[in-house]
């Protein structure tokens, strides 16, 4: 019997979801699954097994263990300067100084690099090589990750070092990063519903789902495309990243048949640094995955235009869920699935209320909409925009803020946060802190 179902079901109409799919591990082996919703707001075509979804940042972990399998093949060392192996472009110097820079500080997000996130491509837009991402040049719509923090220091989310890994992979291997995904991780996982494709073939887009924004609008064009594939460019299924769960499981205890070998798989659910601030219960970054504090569990999220979802798994007991939406409202769905699952099957060390904050309500963000200044000089206007804000800088194209609890929200395409603190507004940057002055 699946006992998310229910829940999941009056959770999408509260929190306008169109749809939703989700899988549930209990023992190392996917024991629910299951469907909700439509593909699209007003339109009947139902969300089915095979449905496809944008896997945001879940990617990621994927992509690591690619990574990690050239390591355990010695093709890739963890812990060697990467600008060795990188041909096709380099990791620049920082003014007067080259910074050295590894596999295992990129895939853990401690590398120092910029280019925290992606806003993706309009699916008319032309779409810039892996090089051009990297070097920030046209048709690039982000600048190219630069280190402007000492490596192995601290915690700066970077999709820009995860796309450092995907040159780095193509690169050693001589092989285009789709193919090599497929080769190394999805067809040995069983994971025959996904693909590193962006754009997406057509076979393929007539069996993804639309996304939607918070406010229950269709994404212009059905979703925006992400070449950066090992970032953000993933399409899967609920069912197929539960598979990935597993085979990581299967790796740390040992397995016979795993992909990785059980050293390489204990790394990757090490803690390398501690994420601050954390925006979770996984506080801490192993070698792809986000993890606990003991590194018991490991998952990720994922948030593209249109799209939310979440993963979560005990490398012990494995037992484990993914969800996943065609909404920017599908975070809190998800976290409830979570919260449900661990009640239900007795989920030991999960502590949902360690990710159940709560989001800004409508009148608290209606009262933040305004001007403001920064300091002396700098001027913004602020407006709300489903549950996170628009935020225009004076003289810069507007930026989107996602809240990350009650009080705090972060942007999308840089490391600035907002925090709601007494009563008044406060900008962070970097551990940089100026008052939001209402004007």
């Amino acid at each position: 019997m699946d006992v998310l179902r229910g829940g999941i079901e009056a959770d999408r109409e509260e929190l306008g979801v169109p749809g939703v799919g989700w899988a549930v591990i209990e023992n190392g082996e996917i024991t629910h699954s299951g469907s909700a919703g439509v593909v699209e707001a007003g339109k009947p075509d139902e969300i089915e097994a095979g449905t496809l979804f944008q896997a945001a940042s879940i990617s990621k972990p994927v992509a690591a263990l690619a990574m990690l399998r050239l390591v355990d093949r010695g093709l890739l060392e963890l812990d060697e300067d990467v600008n060795n192996r990188l041909k096709s472009w380099q990791v620049p110097p920082t003014r007067s100084w080259q910074p050295v820079v590894t596999l295992r500080q990129l895939a853990s997000h401690s590398a120092g690099l910029s280019t925290p996130g992606f806003p993706g491509y309009h699916p008319d837009a032309p779409l810039p090589t892996l090089v051009e991402m990297l070097a920030g040049t046209t048709p690039s719509n982000t600048a190219g990750p630069r280190v402007d923090r000492i490596p192995g220091t601290q915690f700066a989310y970077s999709g820009g070092g995860t796309t450092v890994i995907q040159q780095l992979l193509e690169d050693v291997t001589g092989t285009p990063f789709r193919e090599l995904m497929r080769e190394l991780v999805l067809e040995p996982l069983g994971m025959a519903d996904s693909d590193y494709a962006q754009p997406l073939p057509s076979e393929l887009a007539a069996r993804a789902a639309i996304g939607h924004e918070d406010t229950g609008e269709v994404v212009d064009g059905g979703w925006h495309v992400y070449p950066e594939l090992a970032a953000a460019g993933l399409w899967t299924t609920p069912t197929d990243l539960a598979k990935f769960a597993i085979g990581v499981h299967q790796a740390y205890v040992g397995a016979h048949g795993a992909l990785l070998s059980p050293e390489l798989a204990r790394q990757m659910l090490t803690p390398v640094i501690v994420v601050e601030p954390p925006i979770s219960a996984l506080t801490h970054m192993g070698i792809g995955p986000f993890l606990s504090a003991s590194g018991q569990l490991f998952g990720h999220s994922g948030g593209n235009l249109g799209f939310r979802c979440d993963l979560i798994a005990d490398r012990m007991t494995g037992y484990g869920a993914a969800v996943m939406t065609n909404s920017t409202n599908g975070s809190r769905l998800a976290l409830r699935a979570f919260a449900s699952a661990a009640s239900a099957y007795g989920w030991e060390s999960y502590r949902p209320e360690d990710e159940m904050s709560e989001v800004p309500t409508a009148e608290a963000l209606a009262e933040l909409a305004g001007d403001y200044r920064l300091g002396e000089r700098l001027r913004l206007t602020v407006l709300p925009w489903g549950s996170g804000l628009w935020v225009t800088f004076e003289g810069q194209p507007p930026l989107r803020f996602i809240a990350l609890s009650a009080t705090r929200l972060m942007a999308t395409s840089t490391q600035a946060q907002l925090e709601l603190r007494d009563g008044k507004l406060v900008f962070e940057q970097a551990g940089f802190e100026l008052d939001c002055v209402r004007e």
